[in-house]
């Protein structure tokens, strides 16, 4: 487990979304936040919380996605391979860009590779473009992806 409290972490406000519970006497109104952090070497987390109001809803998120960090293998500001990351009906595809290429990527998708410290990388985003799936697809293609090393030391090569 990755302790977040060792990290210089950014914070980055994905999205804002007013919700609504239908009462007796009506709707009661709140927000939900989605929020990315990332220390831009490998370390990222995303959170989703709600609230009555939006610094509580933001703080909350905030708090969530320090504690769900994963690390990220990357190679010269890029990952070292293409890796499809899919979520509901959302897909997200990550391609390793030469250098100078910049992040070519959505809104969603180009926050959590900023937090990530990714520099050059090819996306696209495929089917629904909800930004929670977005960011869970994201993280999802994320995870997937293993350094050499780790593929060679799993294969039993070295």
């Amino acid at each position: 487990m990755i302790n977040a409290d060792e990290l210089e972490l950014t914070e980055k406000l994905i999205h804002i979304n007013r919700v609504a519970k239908t009462v007796a006497g009506g709707r009661r109104m709140g927000f939900s936040a989605l929020m990315v952090v990332g220390d831009g070497n490998g370390h990222v987390g995303f959170g989703h919380a709600k609230a009555k109001e939006v610094p509580e809803a933001i703080r909350k998120a905030t708090e969530i996605a320090r504690k769900s960090l994963i690390y990220v293998p990357r190679k010269d500001g890029t990952i070292h391979y293409e890796v499809i990351g899919r979520q509901d009906a959302t897909s997200v595809l990550l391609k390793p860009a030469s250098e100078g290429t910049g992040v070519i990527a959505g809104s969603a998708v180009r926050a959590v590779l900023d937090a990530v410290g990714v520099r050059d990388v090819l996306t696209k985003s495929l089917g629904s473009r909800n930004p929670l799936n977005l960011v869970r697809a994201t993280f999802n293609g994320l995870k997937a992806l293993e350094s050499p090393d780790q593929i060679s030391a799993r294969r039993g090569k070295n």
